[in-house]
């Protein structure tokens, strides 16, 4: 068990209790949030060792919300003077307002996730022998091999949370991310293929033989399909996607318009329709961060409250909203877990855990078997997105054509466009086969990045708009 964060500091417990309880009386909330945190990656590029990185960091952030007002201070000095000064910035926000303390978050006895360092096994130089051997096998696989990139990435991060009437919550969390890319060539063509997985785990279960060569695998196999894919047509078209990691559109296109704060100041797609029909019937999306060691889960939020699993639509009705502590407060609702912030020098706010939609009653093969003409959409890769209007845009890395009800060429250069709560009305089948991606999600939001986990059934979409570059 590691120790308490507060004994870092250059005075007694009850010292620094009583600083955070001065500075946050007169408050509606706010909090002590320290951290501790590990980092390492290891990047092997064209078979170079190229980043060989171990980074430690550690502070504090003071908050104090008054109303819809918010003081924030944060400082890498864990020192009572340095809490004092904060103590004194956040304290503005409370000039002339009176408010009464929310009460903590409920605890929980919980664990969704072990305590111990992924940084410390395997070591160093095994890792680094790792990724050297994925190199090779790669290019022993197949001669058009021409680039390969892997990387092992770890983190372990100790947080505790302490508010002004000396409640202390307290979370550790180990994270670990495997990715692989590779580059294939044939004359003067190249194209790419990728493949991750990742979790609030160890690493043995990532670099077992068969599991790291099964990722690598996955890699040169999407590599080789784009180096036979003919250029994507443009148009309307049926679209089916597939399970698992396409469900990052849903991230992006529902998830983020469903977050609280978005709602509350009327700036999403959503706002204001809380109980109508949103999406199509069949379709309903979960928000749940209690999924054990999986990349976005957490035994509680960054403001202390338990995760939870959230039903966001259900049916196709909206029914809820992921809500961090201060907009939960001033919506008039509960806060459901999801208040994150990216480390101490951060803010929290509603942010997303695990966003999927849940599974229906058709086959993959019924989904697919359906669609007279369109695109069977596997991967994709990046993507934009307007919270206000829901319209979103997505570049599929891995992409087929489907003809008379049957997987066809691959295609490459295809572009997913449309509007979120316009394309969930355009969901028309709904598959059996709900997984989640294998653990790579990363979301930005304000300029912050946390974690994130996606996932979805085979989808059936109708007369989508896809970008390419064949007329």
């Amino acid at each position: 068990m590691a120790r308490s964060l507060l004994d870092s500091f250059d005075c007694s417990e009850d010292r620094l209790k009583k600083v955070v309880a001065n500075a946050l009386g007169g408050a509606d909330d706010g909090e002590l949030f320290l951290e501790y945190r590990e980092g390492e990656a290891l990047v092997l590029d064209d078979g170079r060792l190229k980043t060989a990185s171990f980074n430690t960091d550690q502070g504090f952030g003071l908050r104090a919300v008054a109303g819809e007002a918010t003081g924030y201070a944060h400082s890498s000095d864990l020192s009572e003077a340095s809490l004092k000064r904060a103590s004194e910035a956040v304290a503005a926000v409370k000039h002339g307002y009176s408010g009464k303390l929310a009460a903590a978050p409920q605890g929980t006895n919980r664990r969704l996730y072990g305590d111990d360092n992924p940084i410390a096994a395997p070591g160093f130089e095994a890792k680094a022998r790792l990724l050297q051997e994925i190199d090779a096998w790669l290019r022993a696989r197949d001669p058009r091999v021409r680039q390969v990139t892997a990387s092992l990435t770890a983190s372990w991060q100790h947080v505790e949370i302490l508010r002004a009437d000396g409640h202390l919550a307290r979370d550790i969390r180990p994270l670990v991310r495997f990715n692989v890319s590779v580059v294939v060539g044939d004359g003067d063509r190249q194209e790419s293929g990728s493949y991750g997985m990742g979790g609030r785990k160890s690493f043995g279960d990532f670099l077992a033989e068969d599991s790291w060569q099964f990722a690598a695998g996955e890699a040169l196999r999407q590599a080789l399909v784009n180096l036979d894919a003919r250029p994507a047509p443009a148009g309307t078209f049926d679209i089916v996607l597939a399970s698992g990691w396409p469900g990052v559109m849903l991230h992006e296109a529902v998830g983020h318009g469903l977050e609280g704060d978005f709602n509350r100041k009327k700036t999403s797609a959503f706002a204001g329709l809380m109980g109508q029909q949103v999406a199509a019937k069949g379709v309903t999306v979960v928000d749940d961060g209690t999924m054990a060691e999986r990349r976005g889960s957490l035994t509680i939020d960054d403001e202390g409250t338990p995760s939870a699993r959230n039903i966001l639509i259900e049916d196709g009705k909206l029914v809820g909203y992921m809500q961090d502590r201060q907009n939960a407060r001033l919506m008039g609702m509960k806060p459901t877990g999801n208040g994150r912030r990216e480390s101490y020098a951060h803010e929290p706010m509603p942010r997303m855990t695990n966003t999927y939609m849940t599974a229906g009653d058709k086959t993959p093969e019924e989904i697919i078997a359906s669609v007279k003409k369109g695109v069977y959409a596997v991967s994709f890769g990046g993507g934009q997105v307007d919270i206000t209007s829901g319209k979103f845009v997505f570049g599929c890395t891995e992409a087929y054509m489907i003809e008379d009800g049957k997987v066809t060429h691959p295609i490459k250069g295809a572009m997913l466009i449309g509007n979120g709560p316009d394309a969930m009305h355009r969901v028309s089948m709904v598959g059996n086969d709900m997984k989640l991606d294998t653990g790579i999600g990363m979301c930005g939001k304000a300029g912050q990045g946390v974690p994130v986990g996606v996932g979805q059934p085979h989808l059936r979409m109708d007369r989508m708009t896809v970008g390419g570059t064949q007329a």
